[in-house]
């Protein structure tokens, strides 16, 4: 089994800053892209930033020059530090990895449960 665990979350001022990890744990043998998403009441999941293994970065334009990816891949987290934040980065944040268990490199898809960023105007 695969767990992805959260953290960071909570409210923040607008123009403040947070910043989210998520460890992944259980039987890994191999991690590749993680990333995060996120989504707001009504609204549907979407992209935030992602990290390859190699480290190749991609980031949704609306959090371009604010949000910063990173990742330790000794401990299998992933980190999203974010800065400059606005009502609008209001949303349950997720972590997603992309991850096989085995040596037969059967990548899946594992979600955490997410967490709450709320931004006050």
């Amino acid at each position: 089994q695969v767990q992805l665990v959260e953290s960071g979350g909570g409210l923040v001022q607008a123009g403040g800053s947070l910043r989210l990890s998520c460890a992944a744990s259980g039987s890994i043998f191999r991690i590749n892209a993680m990333g995060w998403y996120r989504q707001a009441p009504g609204k549907q999941r979407e992209l935030v930033a992602t990290i390859s293994s190699s480290g190749t970065i991609n980031y949704a334009d609306s959090v371009k020059g604010r949000f910063t990816i990173s990742r330790d891949n000794a401990k299998n987290t992933v980190y999203l530090q974010m800065n400059s934040l606005q009502p609008e980065d209001t949303s349950v944040y997720y972590c997603n990895a992309n991850i096989a268990t085995t040596s037969l490199f059967i990548f899946r898809n594992y979600w955490g449960q997410g967490t709450q960023v709320t931004v006050s105007a």
